[in-house]
């Protein structure tokens, strides 16, 4: 099968299952790609070919005499290199980690590998995860399969552009400002940010190396080329972490109306005073808000839940002091004498973002109260709406920064350029209400480059996020490869 790069993981998990595909060979053709590609999108950047074969053999032998590991039984899979994978390089993308090999993996991974993944490799983020941008000094930058002069976001940048290159049928990423739903937006793959707590993310880097605290916001949840595989990926990896499980178990409730689409109550918030959205982007946004009430859903235009530029207050002020918790204590010291100048009218973001990083504790217990409130107005919302749909990033996919300064970088919109860090507004703003997200691919721009859209919903129904990202896969045709990406290797 010359295909097999572009079907979903389930499609690839039911041919396995049916005798047509082994594990071994999946693997082996996932691997000619990559090595067919060599290293222009460069997002898959450490591999373990040896051992996962050996795992892939395994399984494909398990099959054969009617075992079943679980539901991902012989599924080449990659990861984010923030998580750690024991006996394969970890590095966040910081060069002061490029021989860390842990010894144990995150717990996220060892859901995946006891559901049955074959591990076989690590895809590209910016260093320690912190940044739109993927690019490090130990593995470089990870170029956008839909254009390679574009970026691929981050911080899952290797994440998603190593699923729309057909390189890996399923990931693990992580986000705390949109960073596995950026990615995703910008190169037309499927994300889910679950609902805070509910996937385990000891592992992961940042925190340092063996950090056993769950940072605020924070998340580890799948991303994919269907709507499907999210919802098998949420079913793997949630549920209480080792330590709680005695006590109490996660049963996240069914799709909200049923999960039909016709009488689902959809709300719409594309408008804010800034940052603007291009043009492109919103007509997207658009078709697909009418593509849901074209299908019989109640498609609703409301005002802002919360103004905009409280949200990203709010992510700015909670999310900015975890980014920063493991700088020395003598560049913290200079970056909070910083922070005691005179607040301006209009500050940049540089000193806005500066400001935050000194946060104090009685700030951030003022910054938390001020989310609590505006997690209670979105509740509100969701009385009467199942779902609010909002854009990712205000624009597709731009071109890679030649600032590596997110605070200083600027993006183009429609002819203007405005702060890069401005576009964290939508995504990173939500993300601090700690509610799921998913983002599917809604069709692309005039110039070819993909659009998602957040569909976000209540706390605690994951599925029903992944239901409408289903709604919309279905309406307006779901992942299609990148053209350049969309043929098997030669050979």
């Amino acid at each position: 099968m010359t295909d097999l790069h572009v079907l979903s993981a389930t499609e690839l998990l039911a041919l396995m299952g049916a005798g047509r595909l082994t594990s071994v060979e999946l693997l082996d053709h996932l691997v000619a790609r990559i090595e067919a590609d060599a290293g222009a999108v460069n997002a898959i950047v450490a591999l373990d070919v040896d051992r996962a074969r050996t795992r892939a053999a395994e399984a494909d032998a398990a099959r054969a005499r009617g075992e079943s590991w679980g539901p991902l039984h012989g599924l080449p899979m990659t990861v984010k290199d923030a998580f750690e994978t024991e006996g394969l390089v970890t590095t966040s993308g910081a060069p002061e980690l490029r021989a860390h090999v842990p010894t144990r993996d995150a717990d996220a991974v060892a859901r995946l590998r006891a559901a049955g993944a074959v591990i076989f490799g690590k895809t590209n983020l910016p260093i320690y995860a912190g940044d739109v941008e993927t690019f490090n000094e130990v593995y470089g930058r990870t170029n956008n399969p839909w254009a390679l002069d574009r970026a691929v976001g981050g911080s899952s940048g290797g994440a998603a552009a190593a699923l729309a290159a057909g390189q890996t049928p399923l990931e693990l990423g992580s986000d705390i400002g949109g960073s596995i739903r950026n990615p995703a937006h910008y190169c037309g793959v499927f994300g889910l940010k679950p609902t805070w707590g509910i996937v385990p993310i000891r592992g992961h880097i940042p925190g340092p190396p063996g950090s056993l605290a769950t940072a605020d916001v924070g998340v580890a949840g799948p991303m994919a080329r269907s709507a499907a595989d999210l919802a098998l990926g949420l079913e793997v990896l949630a549920g209480p972490a080792a330590a709680d499980a005695v006590a109490w178990r996660l049963e996240l409730p069914p799709p909200r109306n049923g999960g039909a689409v016709e009488g689902l109550r959809v709300a719409v918030w594309f408008d804010a005073p800034a940052p603007p959205l291009a043009v492109d982007v919103r007509a997207r946004l658009d078709v697909a808000a009418d593509a849901l009430a074209d299908a019989g859903a109640r498609v609703t235009a409301v005002p802002a839940p919360v103004p905009l530029d409280e949200l990203r207050a709010s992510w700015e002020r909670l999310v900015l002091p975890i980014s920063t918790a493991g700088l020395p204590d003598d560049v913290f010291a200079s970056f909070a004498q910083a922070a005691e100048a005179p607040v301006a009218d209009d500050e940049p973001v540089a000193m806005r973002a500066l400001r935050a990083v000194a946060l104090r504790h009685r700030d951030w217990l003022r910054a938390d109260e001020r989310r609590q409130r505006h997690r209670h107005r979105f509740a509100e919302l969701f009385e009467q709406h199942d779902v609010l749909l909002a854009p990712v990033m205000p624009t597709a996919a731009p071109r890679h920064g030649d600032a590596h300064d997110i605070t200083v970088r600027e993006v183009d919109v429609d002819g203007e350029l405005r702060p890069a860090m401005e576009g964290l507004d939508w995504a990173g703003g939500i993300g601090t209400l700690l509610l799921p997200v998913a983002v599917p691919p809604i069709g692309r721009t005039p110039d070819g480059l993909p659009v998602g859209v957040q569909v976000v919903a209540p706390h605690l129904h994951d599925r029903t996020a992944v239901a409408v990202a289903g709604h919309l896969e279905r309406l307006l045709g779901g992942f299609v490869p990148p053209p350049a990406y969309a043929t098997a290797p030669a050979g």
